[in-house]
Order: structure tokens, then sequence, then C-alpha cells
């Protein structure tokens, strides 16, 4: 099968989401550095062996995939979490908030009634909890950010690449509702809380890559009451 991916950085690619995978898929996203990688959210799961083509299109070997990052517990987020972890042996990490639901296969806070499906319980290796706490990548440190609102424990991941700030904030666009769980009050702290990291590159869920902090500003501030 043949894959493709978009090159954000030379550690940073687009290997997932509806043109890539799945229709049903938010964004994937991947990290590469050194000779460690790592996904940032797992889709629907509908398509894995797609997203593992398109993780070697980026040039890296499935098996260097050591952590699946969980931004949040939605299904189009969490949804294949359970299989790449199996197929992969990859730590899977998620705040504490959320964990409940993603190993529960909760499937009401998760959404996955809203897709018709149901969610595989998944183990989650390593809780976060608190504001913000470090996951490294080999050496490289990736800050870990709860931003809740949109669901308890949702997360956004921030690292540094070809010296620029990138920030995987999926789902800043919410939405909001009840039997996820969201908080206006808290999304809204957490949406100024993403324009304070001053990112030079934004890789959201579902409306694509900002680059320009201009653009990212005016999109974040576009969703603040």
């Amino acid at each position: 099968m043949d894959g493709q991916a978009v090159t954000i950085t030379d550690e940073v690619f687009l290997v997932g989401g509806p043109a890539l995978t799945a229709a049903e898929d938010a964004a994937i996203y991947l990290i590469s550095v050194g000779e460690t990688a790592a996904l940032i959210d797992a889709g629907c799961g509908r398509q894995p062996d797609r997203l593992l083509a398109n993780v070697a299109a980026a040039g890296v070997d499935a098996e260097r995939i050591k952590t699946l990052l969980i931004t949040h517990c939605h299904f189009d987020h969490t949804g294949g979490a359970a299989h790449l972890r199996e197929r992969l042996g990859c730590q899977v990490v998620a705040h504490e908030l959320d964990a409940r639901y993603i190993e529960g296969g909760d499937d009401q806070v998760t959404a996955a009634t809203w897709y018709g499906a149901r969610l595989p319980p998944c183990p989650v290796d390593r809780r976060l909890a608190g504001a913000t706490e470090t996951v490294h990548l080999g050496s490289r440190p990736i800050e870990a950010l709860h931003i809740p609102g949109h669901s308890p424990g949702s997360v956004a991941y921030v690292m540094e690449s070809a010296g620029q700030i990138v920030v995987f904030a999926q789902d800043v666009h919410g939405p909001l509702h009840p039997s996820l769980l969201s908080d206006h009050a808290d999304y809204q702290r957490s949406l100024q809380r993403l324009i304070d990291l001053e990112a030079d590159i934004l890789c959201e869920g579902h409306f694509g890559i900002y680059r320009e902090r201009s653009e990212i500003n005016r999109f974040i501030r576009s969703f603040m009451t």
C-alpha cells in the first residue's frame, strides 16, 4: 500500500486525517526524533494499515514508535489506540481525567455513539496529572499542557522543532456538549493559555496546520467569547 505524509518540519509530519486515512479521523501527527518516534492521537482506527503506510512514507520505521500521545478521549482521536498499542507495543499517554473513559470504553463521554461505534477499551500506561508535565521522546522534552474545556482531560503537547515552537492542540474549536462533560469557563481559560504559548506552528485536529503567529492567534481568538 502506497502511503503519503505531509511534512511540517523535518521532525513533524501529518500522517492521518480525512484525506490520509479515514473520513472520520481527526488529524494524526508523527514526531520523529533521532531513533525514537511518537504519534499524536490514533484516529478512529478504521484504517491502521494505511496509517502505518503513511508513517513509512514519512521515512519512519513503525518499530521506532514508542509512544502514543493522546490529546483527549474522543473516539475520532482514540478509536485506534488499543490496536496501535497492541500492534506497536507503544506506551499510551493521556491525562488522568480522560484516562478513565479510554480504559473503560465509555461510548458516551468519548462520543463513540456519535459515530455509531463502540470504543475499544485501551490501557493508559502513563497518566498525566496537574497543569503541566514533561514527556521525553528520547532526549527531547515535550511539554504536556492541561487545557480542559472540550473534555475534562484535554492536553496540548508543546515541543521545539527546527527552532520553532510547535503546539499539537487538537480540537481547539470544541465543540462543547454536556455529554462530553465540557466546561465553557475552563475552555475559555484554556484558549488563553494556548495564545500565551506564542507558538510558531499550531497542529489542530480538524482545521489544519497554522504557521504564522498572527494566524494562530486569529484562529484561537475566533472561539473566545
